[in-house]
C-alpha cells in the first residue's frame, strides 16, 4: 500500500498479494505493472490517507494497520474490510471453445505485454500470438542488477559506465533467451530503456546511505547525483531515445544482449523473432541516428560470434509523441514497424497527467465533459486521428510497414474495434486481458 509506486518498488510489488494506491489511475505505474503480472490492484483510492512511516492508514475515520486484512476488487475498485472468497480463472470448457472460434475469424493478431519468461508463458497459455511490449527497465531491479545499474549511473565517464554495463549484459542476454524460448518462434518486441535514470536511484537518506556503502563511495556522491538527475517533469524529460543519444553505451549493451540471445537461440534451433523498439521518438533524425547505431552493433556482434545465418531482427519505434504521428511518413523511412504507445500518446494529446487524472476525472464524467476515461477507452475523435494518420502516413512511405498498439487500450473491446478499422496488424495487452482481446478482434472482423 503506497501513495503511488515507482520502479524502485518492484521487489515489494512482486512480493505483494495485492496493490492499493491513493493516487494514480488505470495507466499509472502500479496499475500497468500489476496488470502485467496478474496482481490485483486498485489505484487512485483518494479517500485513503496513508502514513507509511507509522504503517497505518485511515479510511472514512477508521484506522487500519499491517495487522489488519483488507480485500480489494481490481474490477470495481472496491476496498473491503476482512477476507473475501476468491477463485482463479481458467481457460477451459465452453470458454475455451469460444476462444478457438476467435482465432478462426479474427484477422488482427493479439500479442501481450510481458517482461519475463514466466509472463510470456502465461500469455501463450491464454493464446497470445507474440509479445508487443517487453519493458527492459523491469529487468534491472532484481537482485544485484540494481547495484550494477546504479554503479553505471554514478560513473563519471564513458569507460566506467561501460564497465558497469558489462555486469548487466549476461543477465540481459539470459532474460532474452528465456523469453524467446517461451515464445517459440512468435515475435517479441523489446523496448530499449525508457524511464529517466533518477528512477533507478533511492531518494530517502537511509537508502542513499546503504547504496553509498555498497558501492564504496561517499554518501554525498549519491546525494549529489540524485539532485543532478532531478527533473521538474520527468515524463517529458531525459528518457527514452534521449537517453540513448546521451548515453549510447546503454543502447549498445542492450542491442548486444538481444543479438547474442537471438544467435544463441538459433544455434539451439529456437526460432527467435526479435523486434527492437526505440521509444519516445519525436523526429525522424532521432530514429535515423539510433536505428543506424542499432544495425551497426548487430553487425558487429554477428561478426564477433562468427554467425553466418540470418538474424531477421526488425528495428522500429514507439509512436507516443504527437509529432511522430504527424510526421510518420518521414519517421517510417527508418523503421520496420510502428507500435503506438497510446498511454503516453493520450497523455500528451490531452495534456492530462495519467498519474493525477483521478483528482478531476470523476467530475468530468459526471458533467459529461468526457464520455469515458480516455486512458481506458481510446479517444477515437482526437487521439484516434493521430493513430490513423500515423498508419496512413507511415505506409505511404513504406507500404508493408507493420503497425500495432501496445498501450493499455489494446485490451479494451471498443478500442480494439477502432484498431481493426484503421488497419493495425495487432494489438497488445497484459496477459490476463488476452482472451477478451481475442474475442473483440474476432467480433471486429465479423462486423459485430
Amino acid at each position: 500500500m503506497r501513495k503511488e509506486t515507482n520502479p524502485e518498488d518492484i521487489d515489494g510489488m512482486h512480493s505483494a498479494a495485492g496493490i492499493l494506491t491513493s493516487t494514480g489511475g488505470m495507466t499509472s505505474h502500479a496499475a500497468v505493472v500489476a496488470r502485467g503480472w496478474g496482481r490485483c490492484c486498485v489505484a487512485g483510492a483518494g479517500e485513503i490517507h496513508i502514513d507509511e512511516k507509522a504503517r497505518k492508514i485511515k479510511i472514512n475515520g477508521k484506522t487500519f494497520t499491517h495487522k489488519d486484512v483488507l480485500s480489494i476488487d481490481g474490477s470495481t475498485g472496491e476496498v473491503m474490510v476482512g477476507e473475501v472468497e476468491t477463485q482463479t480463472p481458467k481457460l477451459s470448457g465452453d470458454f475455451s471453445t469460444v476462444m478457438k472460434w476467435t482465432d478462426k475469424y479474427g484477422s488482427m493478431k493479439v500479442r501481450t505485454n510481458a517482461d519475463t519468461p514466466a509472463d510470456a508463458k502465461r500469455a501463450r497459455d491464454f493464446g497470445a500470438q507474440g509479445i508487443g511490449l517487453c519493458r527492459t527497465e523491469h529487468m534491472f531491479f532484481e537482485g544485484e542488477r540494481i547495484m550494477a545499474m546504479r554503479e553505471m549511473i554514478l560513473a563519471e565517464n564513458e569507460a566506467d559506465r561501460k564497465e558497469a554495463l558489462t555486469k548487466l549484459l549476461p543477465v540481459q542476454r539470459k532474460d532474452f533467451v528465456g523469453i524467446f524460448t517461451a515464445m517459440k518462434g512468435l515475435p517479441v518486441t523489446i523496448r530499449l530503456l525508457d524511464p529517466p535514470l533518477h528512477e533507478f536511484l533511492p531518494h530517502d537518506d537511509k537508502s542513499q546511505a546503504e547504496m553509498a556503502s555498497r558501492l564504496g563511495v561517499k554518501r554525498s556522491v549519491v546525494k549529489n547525483r540524485v539532485l543532478a538527475l532531478h527533473e521538474s517533469n520527468p515524463m517529458l524529460g531525459h528518457r527514452g531515445c534521449r537517453l540513448a543519444v546521451t548515453y549510447p553505451e546503454i543502447l549498445d549493451m542492450q542491442v548486444t544482449a538481444i543479438t547474442e540471445a537471438v544467435i544463441a537461440c538459433k544455434k539451439k534451433k529456437v526460432d527467435a523473432q526479435a523486434e527492437i523498439m526505440i521509444p519516445l521518438v519525436g523526429t525522424a533524425n532521432e530514429l535515423k541516428l539510433l536505428g543506424d547505431r542499432v544495425r551497426v552493433v548487430m553487425a558487429e556482434v554477428k561478426e564477433a560470434k562468427k554467425y553466418t545465418g540470418k538474424l531477421n531482427i526488425l528495428v522500429g519505434t514507439m509512436i507516443e509523441i504527437p509529432r511522430a504521428a504527424l510526421t510518420a511518413d518521414q519517421v517510417s523511412e527508418h523503421a520496420d514497424f510502428f507500435s503506438f504507445g497510446t498511454n503516453d500518446l493520450t497523455q500528451m494529446t490531452f495534456g492530462y497527467s495519467r498519474d493525477d487524472i483521478n483528482t478531476f476525472l470523476p467530475d468530468y464524467l459526471n458533467e459529461e465533459i468526457l464520455p469515458r476515461d480516455p486512458f481506458q477507452t481510446l479517444d477515437t475523435t482526437g487521439v484516434g486521428q493521430l493513430v490513423e494518420m500515423g498508419v496512413q502516413k507511415g505506409r505511404s512511405t513504406k507500404s508493408k510497414l507493420k503497425c500495432g498498439i501496445c498501450g493499455e487500450h489494446g485490451g479494451d473491446p471498443e478500442s480494439i474495434e477502432f484498431c481493426h478499422k484503421v488497419g493495425l496488424d495487432y494489438v497488445s495487452c497484459s496477459p490476463f486481458r488476452v482472451p477478451i482481446a481475442r474475442l473483440a478482434a474476432a467480433q471486429a472482423a465479423l462486423g459485430a
